[in-house]
């Protein structure tokens, strides 16, 4: 068996362009420009090519982002007064700050000064709570997560019933994916450093979301015949003839030698990460001027809901 190769590339760029005409309906009937406020504090070579990108792809569609750039050295407070400044600006819609921070500010601390109405990456203890209850209309859902769900999404009409197993309990990733997939009716497990037999759960499951930030840890032999396996892993290693490049935390030529789709590193999950910041900010920007938010943005029991922006009401 060969596993097709999920297209997170296509994927989000036929998301982007959803949300572009979006943001074009937004411009012509009601003057309304969606804004994305993005901190960067310090100098973090990863953190400024994540905001360099999602700013060059934000404008690209007609969303405003507005870089703070900030020193390593900045105290806690000024970055906390910055973001209060931000709360109250009516002409912000979205707010994100990069991560990691510096060891000096507390990280917990900063995401909860955000308004959780402008949480845009969906990290406010409100948004979590929001999702953990199922109110997807009211919470912002996390950006890589929700990428991950639409991949899904796009491969299935239908996730009922199915197995999924998820490695990796982050809040970022592999908690709120476990949400999402529970109100798609999967039965879903978590899975993570003490969960005894993995292998053994893995080979059960009908989706594998692999969160758990160790290279080519989900291997071959693990994956159930036809399964979908979603990669989240991001991890830079050095290979044995020198050469610096980026894998998954799964074996990819091997999984996709089992599997029935499988997504790669790079050009999976990470392109619908970005397209899904677009859209909760689109999302917001609606909220905040009173209109009816789009559909793309809340995960739905029915595909067609992600199929086309909604009209504005």
């Amino acid at each position: 068996m060969t596993a097709e190769i999920i297209d997170g590339i296509a994927v989000a760029a036929e998301l982007t362009a959803r949300i572009h005409g979006q943001v074009e309906q937004l411009a012509a009937a009601v003057r309304l420009k969606p804004t994305l406020a993005v901190v960067l504090v310090g100098e973090n070579p990863s953190s400024q090519v994540y905001v360099s990108s999602k700013a060059r792809k934000a404008k690209a569609i007609g969303i405003a982002a507005v870089d703070h750039r900030l020193p390593a050295s900045t105290a806690e407070s000024d970055l906390l007064a910055l973001i209060r400044k931000l709360n109250a600006d009516p002409a912000v819609h979205g707010i994100l700050v990069q991560l990691p921070l510096p060891d000096h500010i507390a990280t917990t601390t900063v995401l909860e000064a955000i308004d959780p109405a402008k949480d845009v990456d969906g990290f406010h203890p409100v948004n979590v709570g929001l999702l953990g209850i199922g109110d997807v209309e009211r919470a912002f859902v996390p950006c890589t997560p929700l990428g991950c769900l639409l991949l899904l999404r796009d491969r299935f009409d239908d996730l009922t019933g199915m197995n999924a197993l998820i490695i990796g309990r982050s809040t970022i990733v592999g908690r709120p994916m476990a949400q999402l997939l529970v109100r798609e009716s999967c039965t879903v497990t978590i899975a993570h450093s003490k969960t005894a037999d993995l292998e053994g759960r893995c080979r059960q499951a009908d989706i594998v979301v692999a969160a758990v930030g160790r290279p080519d840890f989900v291997r071959g032999s693990w994956i159930k015949p036809g399964a979908t396996v979603i990669d989240v892993g991001i991890n830079r290693v050095t290979r044995a003839d020198g050469a610096n490049v980026l894998t998954g935390d799964v074996a990819f030529a091997e999984v996709a030698a089992v599997a029935g789709a499988v997504t790669p590193v790079p050009g999976g999950v990470g392109p619908m990460t970005i397209a899904c910041l677009l859209a909760n900010t689109v999302t917001s920007a609606c909220r905040h001027a009173g209109l009816a938010p789009p559909r793309w943005a809340v995960p739905a029991r029915k595909p067609a809901s992600i199929q086309g922006a909604a009209a504005v009401a």
